[in-house]
């Protein structure tokens, strides 16, 4: 099992760091990077044992035949991951298509 992000995904997180910090949700950048890099961990080691779902026709932009599931950071913030599997020489691979939070999110799930 190997769980895998598109560029556009990666490049998204490494920014959360700094919005999270300039818009002020985090008192210092290094507990914002903190914050990502738990979330970072968290998806990669829990992602294939979290239940998933569908994803709504809203997320195909992001790619055909998505999953979803929740990843929950504390009680007003909820991660969404967005994501496909397939095999590869007997392997499951999790490619991470798509990153977003509830605040952004939610009305389309």
């Amino acid at each position: 099992m190997k769980v895998l992000a598109k560029p556009e995904v990666i490049d998204c997180l490494e920014d959360l760091t700094t919005i999270l910090y300039e818009k002020g949700y985090f008192g210092s950048e290094e507990f914002a990077i903190k914050y990502v890099n738990e979330l970072i961990e968290d998806i990669t080691k829990n992602l294939p044992i979290h239940i998933s779902k569908s994803a709504p026709k809203y997320f195909e932009r992001y790619g055909d035949d998505l999953q979803y599931t929740g990843f929950r950071k504390n009680k007003h913030t909820t991660w969404y991951v967005f994501f496909v599997t397939y095999d590869e020489n007997n392997e499951i691979i999790y490619l991470i298509c798509h990153v977003e939070n509830n605040h952004t999110c939610a009305q389309y799930l």
